[in-house]
């Protein structure tokens, strides 16, 4: 028999078919995770005994009474690289492996981070909109180029080196701060964020979110970077203190900022729309047909080993 499979996450109808060759799956997308979890709730206390994988992803999660309602549960899948509301050390605790999608959408959100910097330095949206009003080139103070410039990466992992190796064909020098110091790269390297914002033009943020990071890019961050510094946000939105930031577009004490990924999502963040130099888009950096395909894949190779008694390709616990 093929295992029990819940899914409360979207899949297309091309990779529902393709998840449902391997696994007897019930589908139960949960569209506001952080508003009404109502109907998974439901389906778990009714049928929470036979489900023997969940796949979700960091946004969407799994709360503690839905892991303690799947009796059966083994493994847990991130359809993405997050995994910050899956309790994994409960999951840990009850002996149930957990595994995300690392490696699978890192070029995706790398290529959206580096579109979204060069559109705020360069101010692409204010351009574009203007030249719709009549605006030319006189009219306005001239945006700086990007070649040779300073780069302060947050989070040199995956996603993090992919940026590195995009900044190189822009001739950037490369500084950035991460758990694990890596010599072998030739980056620059900074032992806290306060010192590479106070290096680097331009701060792109990558890192994991959890307690540790919460709010790690504040004023005083901000500051350090500069009235020229521009800040790129494509890990997650409690990275970013929000008002922080708002104050330091609004006082001029940073250049711009460009965020894939805000507080409150999925709804916008009401203090930063009325910044032209505040470009956001709708945390869609990691999204691409072959990125989401990549992801699937990775969970059906992922949930395959874990029945055939392997190594998992990408284990969290």
């Amino acid at each position: 028999m093929k295992p029990k499979l819940l899914v409360l996450v979207y899949l297309s109808e091309e990779h529902r078919a393709l998840v449902a060759e391997q696994f007897d799956m019930v589908y139960a997308p949960i569209e506001k995770p952080r508003v009404d979890r109502s109907a998974a709730a439901a389906l778990i206390a009714a049928h929470g005994s036979h489900f023997r994988v969940v796949l979700t992803n960091g946004a969407t999660g799994l709360t503690p009474d839905e892991f303690a309602g799947l009796t059966a549960l083994e493994l847990v899948c991130s359809l993405g690289v997050g995994y910050e509301h899956i309790p994994v050390d409960v999951a840990t605790a009850r002996g149930i492996r957990v595994c995300n999608a690392a490696g699978t959408n890192d070029a995706a959100v790398a290529d959206h981070a580096m579109a979204i910097l060069l559109a705020a330095i360069r101010r692409i949206p204010f351009l574009n909109s203007g030249v719709r009003n009549g605006l030319w080139r006189d009219d306005i103070p001239r945006p700086p180029h990007v070649s040779g410039r300073k780069l302060g990466i947050f989070g040199l992992g995956a996603i993090g080196r992919q940026m590195a190796r995009r900044a190189h064909g822009f001739d950037m020098d490369i500084g950035y701060c991460s758990r694990t110091r890596r010599d072998e790269t030739g980056y620059r390297w900074f032992d806290d964020i306060h010192a590479l914002a106070t290096w680097c033009d331009y701060l792109v943020i990558c890192a994991p979110a959890g307690p540790d990071t919460h709010h790690i890019v504040n004023r005083a961050v901000l500051d350090a970077l500069g009235p020229d510094g521009v800040l790129v946000n494509v890990a997650r939105g409690s990275l970013v203190d929000t008002a922080a930031l708002a104050d330091a577009l609004r006082e001029k004490r940073i250049c711009a900022a460009a965020l894939d990924v805000y507080e409150g999502e999925p709804l916008p963040p009401a203090a930063l729309l009325a910044f032209d130099n505040a470009i956001l888009t709708p945390h869609i950096a990691g999204i691409s047909p072959q990125a989401i395909h990549a992801s699937v894949v990775r969970f059906i190779d992922n949930a395959t080993r874990h029945f055939a008694g392997q190594p998992l390709l990408t284990p969290v616990n």
